[in-house]
């Protein structure tokens, strides 16, 4: 039996800190030593060549090379024979619309799902990660066929979440209304919210968070939840 293996990253750069400085450790770790080359999907932002850049670099550093999709002549392919897919951040409808346009989203499933690549996400990389991108907190600058995504877990994830702040005068919903919103719509799943500084390792039927901030998690019609590093969250796996 294959083992899925996740590590879904809240953010790419932590404030005070560099491109993905704050969560390379965890993927050191999370890929290891059999890895040699990571496939890296850069569709959510415009600038593909120079997002593929920053990401070669901060890999190369760790040790790893990098390949871009954008720079394949056959996107299909390079997922095809990748050894493990990094998506980063940007805007979250921006790259389900490519994955969808280049005929991504069932052939990164199978590498995932079937075969275990090892799968890295961050923001709207982890949201696309989940059921649907129903609650990035992305505008919707472009519109993708369908808002469900990759589904490598059961529930959503809100990247970046942001607590109420008591001090401000801002009138508008906070993160914690809009996912309640979210809610109120029936057959919704579960959302896990991370703060900056927080991810979620899969492996297999075992989820942990990590990190050195909290989580939040929201279930329809009850209370959200405070969770602490280290965390044991599988139970998320089996709704």
């Amino acid at each position: 039996m294959t083992l899925k293996r996740l590590l879904l990253v809240s953010n790419s750069t932590l404030y005070g800190g560099g491109y993905l400085e704050h969560c390379q450790d965890q993927i050191q770790k999370f890929l290891g030593g059999q890895v040699k080359r990571v496939l890296f999907i850069p569709y959510a932002l415009q600038d593909r060549d120079n997002y593929a850049k920053t990401a070669r670099q901060k890999f190369q550093s760790l040790g790893y090379a990098l390949d871009s999709i954008h720079e394949a002549a056959d996107p299909v392919e390079s997922v095809l024979t990748a050894e493990a897919i990094f998506i980063g951040g940007g805007n979250t409808f921006r790259l389900l619309k490519a994955l969808y346009d280049n005929n991504l989203i069932q052939v990164i499933r199978k590498k995932v799902i079937e075969d275990g690549i090892p799968y890295i996400g961050s923001s709207a990389g982890t949201n696309v990660a989940t059921v649907s991108i129903n609650t990035t907190n992305d505008m919707p600058i472009v519109y993708p066929p369908s808002l469900q995504a990759l589904g490598f877990v059961p529930f959503n994830i809100n990247p970046h979440y942001l607590d109420p702040n008591a001090n401000s005068k801002h009138m508008g919903e906070t993160r914690e209304q809009r996912i309640k919103q979210y809610h109120e719509e029936p057959d919704t799943p579960h959302v896990l919210a991370l703060r900056e500084g927080c991810m979620l390792l899969v492996e297999g039927n075992k989820a942990t968070l990590l990190g050195i901030t909290k989580a939040r998690l929201f279930k329809r019609g009850e209370c959200p939840t405070e969770h602490e590093p280290g965390e044991d969250f599988s139970f998320l796996l089996n709704q």
